[in-house]
């Protein structure tokens, strides 16, 4: 009996694959009666059992199995590593679109601050927080050298805190005359707005100022009949050059 074995492509006969061929030829010349008579009792059957034929199968099966395995593991390997790289990039990517969420969002945050602050800096305020107007503009009485009051004055006790009204730079700061301790401001818009009866100042000349800061504390000092803040706007920082200082708030968003 003959038994053969598919060698693959290009591969050479093993040594297994020999052997197998050499034991059907030793078979094909016992059958012809050449080396019938070298047959030795030795080499018989034992009774009772089937002699298993070695043809070298197995062990070919079995390196075929383990290479199919290690080329199917070097594949699965391979497979793993591109799905770690593309997880990677992903994650990547996910990182750099939370980043530049981020970053909008806090240059979006700047923006609305920067924008909140140039409107406060645009904007006006009452010199005296909940008062009112105790002595209207250009109100007639021998009190005033003019005649009249140049300005409004805003009911406050002595040491309210006196705010100025917008954004601009104290261009006088100290004792006025009638007007005792006063501060004169230059706004942003080129006007003057001019506070009086001071008790104490809290700005010197050069400074800047913004709406709501406080420049002093209301007073009775100078010519006044009691505490009170003497408000003017002027059109320059001297005296004589006032305007209607309501009509100048209310211009300004001021509720007066």
């Amino acid at each position: 009996m003959a038994f053969t074995r598919a060698t693959g492509k290009h591969r050479a006969p093993s040594r297994l694959t020999r052997r197998s061929a050499n034991m059907a030829g030793a078979a094909a010349l016992a059958t012809t009666g050449v080396i019938g008579t070298l047959a030795s009792p030795a080499l018989a059957a034992t009774p009772g059992t089937t002699p298993v034929e070695d043809t070298g199968l197995t062990q070919v099966v079995t390196a075929d199995t383990l290479a199919d395995q290690i080329a199917d593991q070097a594949a699965a390997q391979k497979q793993e590593a591109a799905e770690a790289i593309a997880k990677a990039k992903a994650a990547e990517e996910a990182k750099r679109k939370a980043e530049a969420r981020v970053k909008a969002a806090r240059e979006a945050k700047e923006r609305a601050a920067r924008e909140a602050e140039r409107k406060r800096l645009n904007s006006f305020v009452a010199p005296i927080g909940g008062s009112y107007v105790s002595t209207g503009y250009k109100t007639g009485g021998a009190v005033w050298s003019s005649g009249s009051h140049t300005g409004i004055d805003f009911h406050a006790a002595s040491g309210t805190t006196v705010h100025a009204v917008g954004s601009g730079t104290v261009v006088e700061a100290g004792w006025g005359g009638a007007y005792g301790n006063n501060v004169v401001i230059k706004m942003k818009d080129g006007s003057y707005t001019q506070y009086g009866h001071l008790s104490s100042i809290a700005v010197s000349v050069g400074e800047s100022v913004t709406p709501g800061r406080q420049i002093g504390l209301s007073g009775a000092t100078g010519n006044t009949t009691g505490p009170h803040l003497h408000f003017e706007a002027r059109t320059s920082p001297d005296y004589g050059s006032d305007i209607d200082p309501v009509a100048y708030l209310r211009a300004h968003g001021v509720a007066v």
